[in-house]
Formats: structure tokens, C-alpha cells, sequence
């Protein structure tokens, strides 16, 4: 089983502090929310675990499964297992989906003539248009479109922990649900087939209607840089009474 330890990790952007302690611990097959207001500091945190450039960490760690992510770059946290659905995708004019997964599945040393029939099978089961698959990645998509496509990565991929930043914005009733319960399946049950093991979900957003479908086992309340209140999903229907005002 996989483990995501983030421990006391803190960080700056421009000489501007933004996480003061962050420690949390995602294990496969468990879906943690992490919940708060804008300009919190989730979406830094999310960079911060991909290694977005701009970012500096001035003091804590971060491990999966027991490999120093900090000390690495982007694209072998990405290979390590760590996977990032951004809340806005990257458009990569003249650069197909399956080229990219193709690339992603050498360098992991995997079979990269399975990624078409991958693909092919996801976008059905998450009702994505099969004709979109041909387009450059992103490019000329609608923001549930992109949202769906990072959802059909991830499935392809098979990461042993997604970091998904506000995942359900942009989305209609619809496509939240497909992405929703496409992901909430690969945490209880592996997202393939062959006995890998559940994915585990840090999944960042505002709201709770992301969480109708895809079920938290734990709720992080998140102000000002830092976790405030840990819980399970009672900690959602607290925020939907109160508000954020009950912890800022």
C-alpha cells in the first residue's frame, strides 16, 4: 500500500510565506478533502507537492513511499506515482493526448502500444467524446471537457496518489458525477482491473457537492497556510451551516 507523508512543510512564493506547517498523511484507497476559502493557501500546496517552479519550500518534507518528492523534479515525482489534476489545465497546441501519455508510459518502462485502447475505454466510461482525443491536448476543449480529460489521464496513468485542485470546477451536474464516481471507483477498487492497489485522493475544493459522490474518509479544514481542524464528513455539514467564519 502506497503513502503520501507530508510533514510540517512550509513555503514561500516571492518571499511571501504561504504554508506554515502543513502535515498530512494519504494513504491508498483513502479520499482526503481538504476544504477552505479563497486564498488559503490549497491551491500552493498543491504546486508545491508537483514542484511547480516559483515555489520554494523553506522547511518540512515530503515522502511517497519512502522517496524524498522534494528532492526531485517534476517529471519523476510524476513517475514516482504522484499525480496532479490541475484547476486549470495547460493548453499544448500540436501536441496529441496520446503522445503524451505514450512518453509517460516509456519512461515508466510500460507497454506504450496500450495507450489507444486505454484511452478509448475510459472516454466511454467517463462520456467523453472519443473524436476530442485527436485534438492537442486541451486545445479547444470547454472547462468540463478539460476537467474530464485530466479525470481520463489519471485513469490511464495509474498513480498511486492523485492531488486533484478543485477538480470540480467548471463542471455542470453531469460531468461532475462521471468524473466524480470515476475517481471515487479508483480509490475503492483500483483504477484498472488487474489488481492494482486503490488510488489515494487528496482532493482540494470550496464546495460539498464535489463530495455527494466522491466520499471523504477525512476533512481538513484549511486557513491561512495551514490544516485548523481535521474530521471526518460531519466536518462538511458543519462548514455548509457555518461557514469558514467558524475557523477564520
Amino acid at each position: 500500500m502506497s503513502e503520501l507523508v507530508i510533514s510540517d512543510l512550509h513555503a514561500e512564493v516571492g518571499d511571501r510565506p504561504i504554508l506554515h506547517g502543513v502535515t498530512v498523511t494519504v494513504r491508498s484507497g483513502e479520499v482526503h478533502a481538504v476544504m477552505g476559502p479563497n486564498g488559503s493557501g490549497k491551491s500552493t500546496l498543491s504546486h508545491v507537492l508537483m514542484g511547480r517552479p516559483g515555489y520554494r519550500v523553506t522547511g518540512g518534507s515530503v515522502h511517497l513511499d519512502g522517496v524524498d518528492l522534494l528532492a526531485l523534479p517534476t517529471w519523476e515525482r510524476a513517475r514516482a506515482g504522484l499525480f496532479l489534476a490541475l484547476q486549470y489545465p495547460t493548453e499544448v497546441p500540436g501536441v496529441r493526448l496520446a503522445d503524451v501519455l505514450e512518453e509517460a508510459f516509456v519512461a515508466a518502462g510500460r507497454d506504450p502500444s496500450t495507450v489507444p485502447g486505454r484511452l478509448r475505454a475510459e472516454a466511454d466510461r467517463l462520456g467523453f467524446d472519443v473524436g476530442l482525443l485527436e485534438r492537442p491536448l486541451n486545445v479547444d476543449l470547454s472547462g468540463g471537457e478539460k476537467k474530464r480529460n485530466d479525470t481520463l489521464q489519471l485513469s490511464v496513468l495509474r498513480p498511486r496518489i492523485a492531488v486533484l485542485d478543485e477538480i470540480d470546477s467548471g463542471l455542470d451536474v453531469d460531468a461532475l458525477r462521471a468524473v466524480a464516481r470515476r475517481i471515487e471507483d479508483a480509490s475503492s477498487h483500483g483504477v484498472d482491473a488487474d489488481g492494482d492497489e486503490p488510488l489515494g485522493v487528496l482532493a482540494i475544493t470550496h464546495y460539498s457537492r464535489l463530495l455527494e459522490e466522491l466520499h471523504p474518509d477525512v476533512v481538513h479544514i484549511f486557513v491561512g497556510g495551514r490544516i485548523v481542524e481535521t474530521g471526518g464528513p460531519d466536518l462538511v455539514a458543519r462548514l455548509e451551516t457555518d461557514g469558514y467564519a467558524a475557523w477564520t
